[in-house]
């Protein structure tokens, strides 16, 4: 199978999952319209309301986008599939860029669509914020892409699902995904700004003021991002150690 077949059986396959278009696309949707449409002259973490929640339900359909090559590699595992592609000339790392890639194909019009979705009840920013704003959310999947890798080789085709809802909620809520904070000082949110969903939530608020994220913001996309993709190294050579 050469790499081009590969990365188009990834693709085709992902797009045909109906999971995917109530998960990633019409769930950030629904509640977007649901909560902001009354909300419109709120402010949040100073910012108009609809701009920081449509921010926070791109991340949210974003999130399980990116750690959905872990559902694809644990398929693969139990049928076999994984052990087969190790006997043909297709590369591990040719696999795993299949997937990433398609990662990001399924985040993107996840993104679109709620951005369009904010705009239509007000959210008005330049094409270089909503650039800003768009970069910004997914150069901060990769640690979540990276995490997805990471269950999809360590957990069980039955185990996983329960686990990448409960690994997103978890980061969601922590970050400020569900329209507020969970504390705006002290020890938890030094907390909150040690987690990746954090800053990805902030980039609204980054892209509005026509900057990035500052120094921290960075670092804590790099660090998680440099942590779980050496973890999902070990994680695939302890699956090619078990066959």
């Amino acid at each position: 199978m050469s790499t081009a077949i590969h990365f188009r059986y990834e693709i085709v396959r992902t797009f045909r999952n109906r999971i995917f278009y109530a998960v990633t696309l019409a769930l950030p949707l629904v509640l977007f319209y649901a909560v902001a449409s009354g909300q419109r002259s709120a402010t949040q973490d100073g910012v108009s309301f609809p701009l920081y929640f449509m921010t926070a339900m791109a991340v949210y359909g974003a999130m399980f986008a990116a750690v959905s090559p872990g559902a694809r590699l644990a398929r693969d595992r139990s049928g076999g599939w994984t052990r087969q592609q190790r006997i043909t000339p297709l590369r591990a790392r040719t696999d795993i860029a299949a997937k990433v890639v398609t990662a990001y194909l399924i985040a993107l019009p996840s993104v679109v669509l709620v951005f369009l979705a904010g705009a239509s009840l007000g959210v008005r920013l330049d094409a270089a914020q909503w650039l800003e704003l768009g970069g910004l959310l997914l150069v901060g999947l990769t640690p979540f892409i990276a995490l997805g890798i990471v269950l999809g080789y360590l957990l069980s085709v039955d185990a996983l699902t329960p686990a990448i809802g409960g690994v997103v909620v978890l980061f969601a809520l922590v970050g400020g995904v569900y329209g507020f904070q969970l504390a705006h000082s002290g020890p938890l949110f030094d907390v909150m700004k040690s987690i990746p969903s954090y800053w990805l939530v902030q980039a609204g608020k980054t892209a509005l003021g026509g900057g990035s994220w500052p120094a921290q913001g960075w670092i804590v996309v790099a660090a998680w991002t440099a942590v779980l993709v050496a973890l999902a190294a070990l994680a695939y050579r302890r699956s090619a150690a078990r066959g």
